[in-house]
């Protein structure tokens, strides 16, 4: 084992591939905080992102050698976090609702000022589809496009579970 202190990312994974652990420890510490919380927000179960964060790091480390550079390795593992978090949901038997098609959702006015853990649990309070695309879209800047593809819906469907999540929100916090 080597020491992983000041590798360049290229390194990391070319030492992540020569079976090194301690850099597969360190790729996985320096990932897992934002990886889980990300797939928090998609299930919205602590125990189901455990899951998720466990499966998806799997995937990471076998996929290593078909990791080609095209991206960040954050954004690759960012991509296969999402996509086990969607497989666990279909697992759990969740699927997104196919409501119709909307080619221009309007933009929600939010109104007043909202602390971050009221909004966080009203995010999470969304059903399983609004939720997905509304993190994906409004909170990892993913586009309608590549929500589609990630998720193998149509990019109308993404557009219109993020018109109606917002619009859900928008009910959830006018209670508040």
């Amino acid at each position: 084992m080597t020491s992983t202190i000041g590798m360049t990312e290229n390194e990391l994974v070319q030492s992540c591939l020569k079976n090194d652990r301690l850099a597969q420890k360190n790729l996985y510490d320096k990932y897992k905080k934002a990886m889980y919380s990300l797939a928090y927000r998609v299930t919205g179960d602590y125990e189901a992102a455990n899951d998720v964060l466990q499966d998806a790091f799997v995937k990471v480390f076998r996929g290593l050698p078909k990791f080609r550079a095209e991206s960040t390795l954050g954004a690759w593992i960012k991509t296969i976090v999402v996509r086990t978090a969607y497989s666990y949901l279909r697992k759990e038997k969740v699927f997104l609702e196919d409501i119709d098609n909307l080619t221009n959702p309007p933009r929600v006015d939010w109104g007043h000022y909202l602390d971050t853990e009221y909004l966080e649990k009203a995010i999470l309070s969304l059903p399983e589809g609004y939720r997905m695309v509304f993190v994906l879209v409004e909170i990892e800047g993913y586009t309608h496009k590549d929500v589609a593809k990630l998720l193998g819906i149509s990019e109308g469907t993404s557009k219109s579970q993020l018109f109606y999540s917002k619009k859900k929100l928008r009910q959830i916090l006018k209670n508040r």
